[in-house]
């Protein structure tokens, strides 16, 4: 398994959509990589100048294939990888405010 820094620039007209399904955890069923990237969005960060970032591991070669096709792509654009260590992704944008602060337990 390969784990990437996610990059990507949100759908601001679609971003409300996004949050509506994180909070039903409508993205779960999908296999297999369902659970991995409900937790990745519902704990992205973002930057000031708008782009989002996430840690997400992943087992498809181009990286993040099916969830592009089946999520990502609908609701981000420009979206980048750069592979990093598990856990060094978040480690490295945890003081960036969230995405969806909404979200936190």
């Amino acid at each position: 398994m390969a784990r990437y820094l996610v990059t990507a620039r949100p759908n601001e007209e679609r971003l409300d959509r996004l949050l509506e399904l994180l909070r039903k955890r409508a993205f779960e069923p999908l296999r297999p990589f369902g659970q991995s990237l409900t937790y990745s969005l519902t704990n992205a960060r973002i930057r000031e100048d708008g782009f989002a970032l996430w840690e997400e591991e992943d087992y498809c070669t181009p990286p993040l294939a099916q969830e592009r096709e089946a999520v990502l792509d609908e609701y981000f654009e420009d979206l980048t990888v750069t592979p990093v260590g598990l856990g060094k992704g978040w480690e490295k944008i945890k003081k960036l405010p969230r995405l969806f602060p909404e979200l936190v337990d």
